[in-house]
């Protein structure tokens, strides 16, 4: 059979980067459930109809077709899900009666999209959802809860050395009614311009504004003028109210980013930043949004994003309004065990013990003195083969295994360290390794690695 090739934007990590991930998931959900979020699943296909409605985004969802297609399948062509809200939205729908809301959430599952692979941009990628979703009037303190839950995240995630982060904020209603006091009606390409200023920079966006919004020179220049303010706090307002512009929608947008940073600050000063330039692109946010950069790392864009959405859910006679965002863990993956590496995983196998085997006649002894080990809880595998103690060894080592067992040892049963080269007698329904080596560790690089 010919070797496969190796698809772009599909990572596959190593068995010893797949146990970091583990570790990264295992501290999101923990925190996450701290605060109250209950763990959800969905599938991962949509009707591309629902898909594609949501902003740009269809040119990136991948289509999912059977090779033995039935007549009916042509009805509903199906896509991959590009994030976990959309899907997220229509669950709350279909099971809004069995629902006690405000309705708490987190989702940790693949996502697909079709984008041009790049430095921490996958085509399947792992994403760690929350969201708050209510029944008709979602509450304005959940727009502060959300980010602070995200903010803890990567407080925890530091003890992996993720770096610290700053939770950029901004309000669509700010954006919408900035643009409209400035007589532009179409609010979308503006907001989809202004979502470009970090790639392409503000003389570029100036000319799209002018080629899709129709923007003037005047209007240019105070949109780029608003999309450079900036403020850790509620001052920002008084830098928007000097450009000029008034608007109703705009002292909306206002008045919620500003309690949104006054609130924050109270609890965790600092680390929400009104940064008016954030747009996000998808056109399901209504209120407050939501950008994360990794500092020191702010070029591989936003680990973390999202905000609320009044529409998204609805029957028609009942809305759901939401707020939620979303981490980039294959994203956050790519720093951590990526060509500079900064994390790494003590061992690239579960197993604490390799249980030797003299000889293949004695196959069946060594495992029945793993699944001794097994029962106590303690990870183990038994050698593949009956070769020279030494290459045995050579094989744990190898995989980081720390202990090897011997059942003739000169004293009956016997452990090695094989780290140390320390052997002593055990009993394999007494003995235990110590804590830091039952399971693989996860832990920073330093430069004597």
């Amino acid at each position: 059979m010919a070797q496969a090739a190796r698809l772009s934007g599909f990572p596959e990590w190593l068995p010893a980067d797949r146990i970091v991930e583990e570790r990264v998931i295992d501290l999101l959900k923990h925190t996450f459930e701290l605060n109250g979020f209950a763990a959800l699943h969905t599938r991962a296909v949509e009707p591309i109809a629902a898909l594609a409605k949501e902003g740009e985004i269809d040119k990136e969802v991948f289509a999912v077709s059977r090779l033995h297609e039935e007549p009916g399948d042509a009805k509903t062509p199906l896509g991959l899900h590009f994030d976990l809200t959309v899907p997220f939205a229509r669950y709350v729908v279909e099971n809004a009666g069995h629902l006690a809301f405000p309705f708490k959430r987190y989702q940790i599952q693949p996502v697909w999209r079709g984008e041009r692979p790049q430095d921490g941009r996958y085509r399947e990628f792992i994403q760690a959802d929350i969201d708050i979703v209510a029944e008709d009037t979602l509450p304005d303190h959940f727009e502060v809860e959300v980010p602070l839950v995200m903010a803890q995240a990567f407080g925890e995630l530091a003890e992996l050395g993720v770096p610290p982060v700053r939770i950029l904020a901004n309000n669509r209603r700010l954006l919408e009614g900035f643009t409209r006091g400035l007589g532009l009606e179409d609010v979308t390409p503006v907001l989809r311009c202004i979502d470009k200023l970090d790639k392409i920079g503000p003389d570029r966006v100036g000319e799209l504004l002018a080629a899709e919004a129709g923007a003037d020179a005047a209007q240019q220049r105070l949109l780029l003028d608003l999309a450079a303010i900036e403020s850790t706090t509620g001052e920002f307002a008084e830098a928007v109210t000097a450009l000029g512009i008034t608007d109703p929608l705009l002292d909306e947008g206002l008045e919620s980013l500003t309690r949104l940073l006054d609130a924050a600050n109270r609890q965790q000063p600092g680390i929400v930043v009104a940064q008016l330039k954030i747009a996000r692109g998808l056109d399901y946010y209504t209120g407050s949004v939501y950008e994360t950069q990794l500092v020191g790392h702010e070029s591989i864009g936003s680990v973390a994003s999202g905000g609320r959405y009044d529409a998204l859910a609805t029957t028609g006679k009942k809305t759901y309004p939401g707020v939620g965002m979303s981490i980039g863990v294959s994203r956050l993956m790519s720093r951590l065990v990526g060509r500079n590496r900064m994390v790494q995983a003590s061992r690239s196998v579960p197993s604490a013990v390799l249980v030797a085997v003299s000889d293949e006649s004695h196959r069946d002894d060594a495992a029945a003195v793993a699944n001794l080990l097994r029962r106590r809880g303690i990870p183990v595998d038994v050698s593949p083969s009956a070769s020279k103690f030494g290459k045995q060894i050579k094989y744990a080592d190898r995989r980081g295994i720390p202990f090897v067992w011997f059942l003739d040892g000169e004293t009956g049963h016997e452990v090695k360290d094989i780290r140390s080269g320390e052997q002593i007698s055990a009993d394999p329904e007494l003995w235990a390794p110590p804590v830091e080596d039952l399971w693989p560790s996860v832990s920073k690089v330093t430069a004597a690695d």
